[in-house]
């Protein structure tokens, strides 16, 4: 199968084009052509004549994304536009990354793929419309929703904290009011080597199975590490940013459940495999 990835550089693509490799894989980036620009992205997905194209690149800075609303919806609302329409005119499928910040991150429970969005954020309001989008003009596609992503050569919080534990200092503050599933990028790029095969269409979350706050991922990242540097619980209003931040960022795998297929690792199990496999990130 020859695989086009958008945003080939990134933590993510990376991840993918390791996992993919006995595919014949074209990871491309800004660099390559500019997914804001229609013709320039309807010609690289045309002239590549892909089976499949992977669409991981956005613009992710959450707290930028508040004050660069042009930017944010250029790339995440149009840019996605553009790829769907290419992808749709070169017979391809579509397999989209979206995000939990398409909720509005209340409620008490996790999201899944049926609860209507309601996003707070202008990164989330814009990846919801590179939903919508993609929605409308290609419908062979997969959105796939993931939350708190980590991966080899980061940048992720992950990353933070395995720079941040062997450091001297004073005990770390880290917000416990915040709760997710931590998800490395091998167990999403494993999925996705199965959903390649798999004529399933619609919306998926592709989130590792268990739920943790920032400040009890850090204690389980330093245990396994041996780091000694203490660790103090904090609220998130202590540390307020332009982009409010979702209490609740969970995502449960119900479409993966109710198609029969493989569940998740844990996140406990995906971080275990990571630090095993990149001591160093």
């Amino acid at each position: 199968m020859k695989i086009l990835i958008t945003g080939g550089k990134g933590m993510l693509g990376r991840t993918l084009v390791r996992h993919l490799s006995a595919h014949d894989v074209l990871p491309v980036d800004i660099e390559d052509f500019d997914l804001r620009d229609p013709r320039q992205t309807r010609d690289a997905i045309a002239d590549a004549r892909p089976d499949a194209v992977i669409h991981c690149a956005a613009m992710t800075a959450v707290d930028r994304c508040e004050t660069e609303t042009d930017s944010a919806f250029s790339v995440n609302a149009l840019g996605s536009a553009h790829v769907a329409i290419a992808a749709h005119a070169a017979g391809a499928r579509l397999l989209a990354f979206s995000t939990d910040y398409v909720f509005s991150g209340g409620g008490s429970r996790p999201y899944h793929e049926w609860d209507p969005p309601g996003p707070r954020t202008v990164y989330g309001q814009s990846k919801l419309a590179g939903e919508e989008a993609i929605r409308a003009h290609c419908p062979d596609h997969l959105i796939l929703r993931i939350a708190w992503l980590y991966g080899g050569g980061g940048p992720s919080f992950v990353h933070t904290m395995l720079r941040l534990g062997p450091q001297d200092g004073d005990p770390l503050r880290v917000v416990n009011d915040q709760h997710g599933n931590p998800t490395s990028t091998d167990a999403v790029a494993a999925h996705v080597r199965r959903l390649l095969e798999v004529p399933a269409v619609g919306t998926m979350h592709l989130t590792c199975e268990g739920e943790t706050t920032w400040y009890d991922f850090t204690l389980a990242i330093f245990a396994a590490k041996g780091f000694d540097r203490g660790v103090n619980a904090c609220e998130t209003s202590e540390y307020p940013r332009p982009a409010p931040r979702p209490a609740n960022s969970r995502l449960e795998n119900r479409a993966l459940r109710l198609l029969g297929l493989p569940p998740m690792p844990t996140w406990q199990d995906a971080l275990s495999t990571f630090l095993a496999d990149q001591p160093d990130g």
